[in-house]
C-alpha cells in the first residue's frame, strides 16, 4: 500500500508550544489582583504557578518538630522560617517547608529571603520525595543554596545535599534517624537526627 508523503507527520514541521513564564512581580500582582486567592496553595518555580501537595498529619506533625527544635538549636544565630516563601531569582519564589536565614532586625518585612541569606532549606516528604529529589534540589542547587535536606517521614532518615553546581547538587547522601549532622553555616551546632521527627 502507498501513502502519498503529504500524509506523513514530519517532526521538524510540528509546531512547539511555547510556555509564558512569569516573573516575581507579575506573581505577586496575581494575587493582589485576586488571579490567585489566599487559600489557593501555589508557588513560582522557575516562571510557572505550581500547586503545592496537601499537607498530611504526618508532614504537618514533622515539620513542626523540625522547626520547633531548629529554633531552640539555633536561637541566637538565625531565624527559621516556617512554609514561606523565599526569593531564589526573578522566577522563582517557593515556600520550603522550613528556611534557616540570617537574623533580620525587621523580620524580612521588605522582601523575602534571598539565596545569599539563608543557611539551609527543608522540605518534608511524605509524599513529595519525588519531586522534592528532582525538581527541588536542581532548583535550590542553581540558585546556590549550600544546604539542602529533605526529610523522608516515611522511612525516617533524612536526604542531604551540598556542594551546589548549576546543574546540581554535587555530594549528596541519605543518613538514617540515630546519625547526627551540622549546618554548613554552624557546624558546632550538632543536630541529632531523630529530633526532627515526631
Amino acid at each position: 500500500m502507498h501513502f502519498a508523503d503529504d500524509h506523513i507527520a514530519k517532526p521538524n514541521t510540528m509546531t512547539q508550544t511555547r510556555v509564558r513564564l512569569w516573573n516575581v512581580d507579575e506573581y505577586h500582582r496575581m494575587l493582589e489582583t485576586g488571579i490567585i486567592t489566599a487559600d489557593e496553595r501555589v508557588e513560582l518555580i522557575d516562571g510557572q504557578v505550581i500547586p503545592m501537595s496537601a499537607k498530611n498529619p504526618p508532614h504537618a506533625a514533622t515539620t513542626l518538630c523540625a522547626s520547633d527544635y531548629l529554633k531552640r538549636l539555633l536561637a541566637e544565630v538565625a531565624l527559621v522560617r516556617v512554609q514561606d516563601p523565599i526569593q531564589l531569582n526573578q522566577y522563582s519564589e517557593p515556600e520550603p517547608d522550613i528556611a534557616v536565614v540570617r537574623i533580620d532586625a525587621r523580620k524580612y518585612i521588605d522582601h523575602h529571603p534571598a539565596p545569599n541569606e539563608i543557611f539551609l532549606l527543608i522540605e518534608v516528604a511524605d509524599t513529595t520525595l519525588d519531586s522534592d529529589r528532582k525538581q527541588k534540589a536542581p532548583l535550590y542547587a542553581k540558585a546556590g543554596i549550600a544546604d539542602y535536606w529533605i526529610l523522608d517521614v516515611n522511612q525516617r532518615q533524612i536526604y542531604v545535599f551540598r556542594e551546589p553546581l548549576l546543574q546540581g547538587y554535587n555530594q549528596q547522601l541519605i543518613l538514617q534517624e540515630d546519625a547526627t549532622l551540622s549546618l554548613i553555616a554552624f557546624p558546632e551546632i550538632e543536630v541529632q537526627i531523630n529530633q526532627l521527627f515526631p
